[in-house]
Order: structure tokens, then sequence, then C-alpha cells
């Protein structure tokens, strides 16, 4: 099973994630934190890129 956690810790709230890929990430307006609007989203390329695009680096898809 391929999951995909984000590590709140080194999230920026930049929200590169959010503008590269809508449909499967958020920035959560109390935390100002990313988070997966979906928890088992089918993995795409798109989803790949915005995990290296993230500046943090605090996407890791885990297969």
């Amino acid at each position: 099973m391929t999951e995909i956690i984000i590590d709140s810790y080194l999230c920026s709230g930049c929200e590169t994630c959010a503008q590269m890929c809508p449909d499967v990430f958020r920035v959560d307006p109390v935390t100002e934190k990313a988070e997966l609007l979906d928890i088992a989203p089918v993995l795409t390329d798109e989803i790949y890129l915005t995990a290296a695009f993230c500046p943090e680096k605090c996407i890791e898809i885990i297969e």
C-alpha cells in the first residue's frame, strides 16, 4: 500500500503543494500546515512532482 506522509514539523505552510495539486493538498487555516484532502489519493505524476518541489521536503511518498 502506498502512503503519503506530511511532516507537519518541517512544513512551513508555503502553499506550494496546494497550488501545484489543489485536488490532493490544502493548507489548514488553523495550523497553517499542509494536509491531505483524501487520506488515500490515487498517486499521479502530479503528486510526485509536488513532493519533489516542496521547498521543505516535508512530503514523503512511501511505496
